[in-house]
């Protein structure tokens, strides 16, 4: 079975999706003929880019000859409907912001000059751009996926908004160098013609990013909803990982989550974003093989899926040093296991023993097996498939007297479930302030419920 495996440790965008694919091997005639296709006075400028000591592939969108650049820089209520102009996807892609004295709102094409810059189309509506990928040369697989991942964009920014999809007006994602990193992406995939995707855990970045309606924590609002229930995380920059482009993409990819799954790897590329960051290198890395036999039947957690099959591995022991048996289950957590649990059982010729449980994904089962048969004293262990339903989970801080205290949100669709301070954020304010650990605990729940929690839908 082909598959291919993304690597979002720097996040994604659409460009850098580009410019993996074609580093993975899809040839530039595919990615420039669906360019091509959409006549919108559009081409790919390609080139080998250094990014922190990686060789990389850099993919420029141009508009009649020049730079394509995203459209205005606000949103903008008009009597046509609402538009759509987040600043986040054109600074991740060019690294600064790109503002203009006016901004408009079209329920067309509009095409006008900037001093200093060029003229560039924006203020496509939904309808707009479904009909330009409708009306292009391109294959039907190709056409169909490239709407669809517009209807995300479009369903994320109503939803945000609280508007009709048909009123939302796409400016950056409107834009000619978007369409053309969404449709050309879509037609490398096509090409690639890989059987399953697989994702690792997606970097978003961290820090702020400045919208319309003020001041938000990345990821911006329609990269977090099209990031829901997918495993993400922030790490190493304080900046924005994550467009919304790249997010859609990775929705409409619907692939499977998690460490590299078993493959014999034949092509690996690097797709480029803009920014060159010190010691971080700004890549997306693609690496397409076939996958070994065992992981063919091997699923594991797919975005919005709420069940997922896990390996459970099993073993009594009652000859072993509790310090040894703590020690195993530190190092499994540490190589990415699920879970592990020690339970006091009573063995045989009743002496006390311990219950050794481990949870992972089957993928990674055969090398948790080698750790538990390595590092404890038994001589066998019990293997079984289960599957596991888990509500949706995210963070939110609360802000209390004794400082801030992280949330955790167990939601199982649009209703909070289970709402739980993290324990060692409570026990170091605590300390901070000698209190009792259960009054920060309550304070935390307290900000939680008369100050922050979402009214009902």
């Amino acid at each position: 079975m082909r598959i291919a495996y993304i690597d979002c440790f720097a996040g994604i965008a659409g460009d850098m999706f580009l410019g993996a694919l074609l580093d993975a091997g899809v040839p530039e005639e595919v990615l420039r003929n669906a360019t091509a296709a959409l006549n919108v006075n559009a081409s790919l400028k390609v080139e080998k880019v250094d990014r922190s000591g990686i060789s990389s592939v850099k993919v420029h969108v141009l508009e009649g000859g020049l730079l394509a650049e995203a459209g205005p820089t606000i949103e903008q209520q008009s009597t046509s409907g609402y538009t759509q102009q987040p600043r986040t996807q054109h600074e991740h892609k060019t690294g600064h912001p790109h503002t203009h004295e006016q901004t408009h709102a079209h329920d067309h094409d509009h095409t006008h000059e900037h001093d200093n810059t060029h003229g560039h189309s924006h203020g496509r509506s939904l309808t707009d751009i479904r009909l330009l990928i409708e009306n292009a040369a391109l294959a039907d697989p190709v056409k169909q996926m490239a709407i669809r991942t517009f209807e995300l964009l479009g369903a994320s920014e109503a939803k945000i908004h609280n508007v009709p999809i048909d009123r939302i007006h796409f400016h950056e994602v409107g834009a000619v160098d978007a369409i053309i990193d969404i449709v050309a992406a879509c037609a490398g995939v096509h090409y690639l013609g890989v059987d399953a995707w697989y994702c690792s855990p997606i970097n978003v970045g961290g820090g702020t990013v400045i919208c319309a309606h003020g001041t938000f924590p990345v990821p911006a609002p329609a990269t977090a909803d099209l990031l829901r229930g997918m495993p993400t995380y922030s790490a190493h920059v304080q900046k924005e990982l994550v467009t919304p482009t790249g997010a859609a993409l990775l929705r409409i990819l619907n692939p499977i989550f998690g460490q590299q799954p078993p493959m014999t790897i034949e092509k690996i590329g690097y797709g480029a974003g803009t920014r060159n960051t010190k010691d971080f290198p700004n890549v997306v890395r693609l690496s397409i093989g076939d996958a070994l036999p065992e992981n063919t039947a091997a699923p594991q957690r797919r975005a919005g899926d709420d069940t997922a099959e896990v390996t459970v591995l099993e073993t009594a022991i009652d000859d072993m040093s509790p310090q040894l048996l703590a020690h195993v289950a530190e190092r499994a957590l540490a190589e990415g296991a699920l879970d592990v649990m020690l339970t006091p059982v009573i063995m045989k010729k009743g002496r006390p023993g311990t219950l050794l449980t481990l949870l992972c994904d089957p993928g990674q089962s055969e090398s948790f097996e080698r750790l538990i048969l390595r590092e404890t004293t038994t001589l066998g262990i019990r293997i079984r498939n289960d599957r596991r339903r888990c509500l949706e989970r995210r963070h939110v801080t609360a802000v209390t007297p004794y400082g801030n205290v992280r949330l955790k949100i167990g939601s199982l669709g649009d209703d909070v479930l289970n709402v739980a301070p993290e324990f060692e954020d409570c026990r170091k304010a605590a300390e901070t302030h000698s209190v009792s650990v259960k009054q920060v605990q309550q304070a935390a729940i307290s900000t939680y419920t008369h100050e922050m929690k979402e009214p009902a839908k």
